[in-house]
């Protein structure tokens, strides 16, 4: 399983990457769409929505089942990934590079203390015993 080193990561298996002006970019791991199968529905959060951490913000479905997915960390959504809504299967693609909604937080220092790698892949790992 791939768990890329430069993003952080939540125990409900959301990706998070720190863009270049302070926004940051969310997207459901590679552990999460192998655990739902073939993506065919992504509702992502209104741009300008307010979220609080760990609040449910958007929803991916596939053939076997439905997951919300939640705000890393609390901010603002500035960009949704609007090409999703035709191509939700893009997801199983790579889901690092099919992100699903930006926002600006309200605190930077509540991303850096998401899980790094190694810290998501040992919450992965516990899930499989």
């Amino acid at each position: 399983m791939s768990t890329p080193e430069n993003l952080k990561y939540t125990a409900s298996h959301e990706w998070v990457k720190t863009e270049a002006d302070g926004t940051i970019t969310v997207g459901i791991t590679q552990h999460a769409q192998e655990l739902l199968g073939d993506m065919v529905f992504v509702e992502n959060p209104a741009v300008g929505r307010k979220l609080q951490a760990k609040e449910e913000c958007a929803v991916v479905e596939s053939v076997k089942a439905a997951a919300d997915v939640y705000a890393p960390v609390s901010g603002e959504v500035t960009a949704v990934n609007g090409g999703l809504d035709s191509a939700p299967e893009a997801i199983n693609g790579d889901p690092y590079a099919a992100w699903m909604f930006r926002m600006k937080p309200d605190n930077a220092a509540d991303v850096a203390a998401l899980m790094d790698a190694a810290a998501y892949q040992a919450v992965v790992d516990s899930e499989a015993h």
